[in-house]
């Protein structure tokens, strides 16, 4: 891994439960260059011939993280969650190697909290946000959501009633309900971008962005 970076980003998995096991994979399907670790050999061993590298090594210990080159890579996922004390430790080890960006799994808000004041660039709350996320898709129309740290979210839905057969322009949609509506997919043709001339079939698809308490309440219009 040590040549990683002349052929893109690098990153740095450790722990292979869950988390840490489907960002492996998902990010070496996306051709990024991946090393996961964990200290259970059994793990390593089930991930050996799913993943092109995978190593048994202890990151609480900041000299493990040496060895496998921990602070050339981009980027560091900390995937660790069942203990507390190894994912703080092991945040820690990766701050003061002064090398990787650092995603840190959370369980609790004052876990996050820890995370943050020890250096952690990025915290993620997998189980808060994933409930959240399919909360939204099950209580209305939305077909997929994905929400921003600033109440800002963007959405995949369908039309409500009221604007369709009309043009973007006609339904007013921004002054009436505060979103944008970014583009639409209409079936058997390609997504388009938004224009006011656009008009809205009961078919279509549609991508908004907007405020999460704007958009649900487009989005619940009948």
């Amino acid at each position: 891994m040590a040549n990683s970076r002349s052929f893109g980003r690098s990153v740095l998995i450790v722990g292979l439960g869950r988390f840490g096991a489907s960002m492996a994979l998902n990010l070496e399907s996306l051709g990024t260059n991946v090393l996961a670790i964990d200290k259970r050999a059994d793990l390593v061993q089930d991930y050996s011939g799913k993943l092109t590298h995978v190593v048994e090594a202890d990151a609480t210990n900041i000299e493990a993280l040496n060895q496998v080159g921990a602070s050339s890579f981009d980027v560091a996922v900390v995937g660790v969650g069942t203990s507390i004390e190894a994912s703080v430790l092991i945040t820690a080890n990766l701050v003061d190697l002064a090398g990787p960006v650092i995603w840190a799994k959370a369980i609790s808000v004052a876990h996050g909290k820890i995370l943050e004041r020890i250096g952690a660039h990025h915290v993620v709350f997998p189980e808060k946000d994933a409930g959240q996320r399919v909360a939204h898709l099950v209580n209305g129309r939305l077909l997929d959501y994905i929400e921003f740290d600033d109440g800002w979210a963007i959405v995949k839905m369908h039309p409500p009633r009221e604007i369709q057969g009309f043009s973007l322009g006609e339904s007013d949609i921004r002054t009436k309900y505060g979103v944008t509506v970014v583009g639409v997919k209409s079936p058997g043709r390609d997504f388009t971008y938004a224009e006011p001339e656009t008009v809205v079939s009961s078919h279509d698809t549609l991508i908004v962005s907007g405020h999460t308490e704007l958009i649900e309440r487009f989005s619940n219009r009948p």
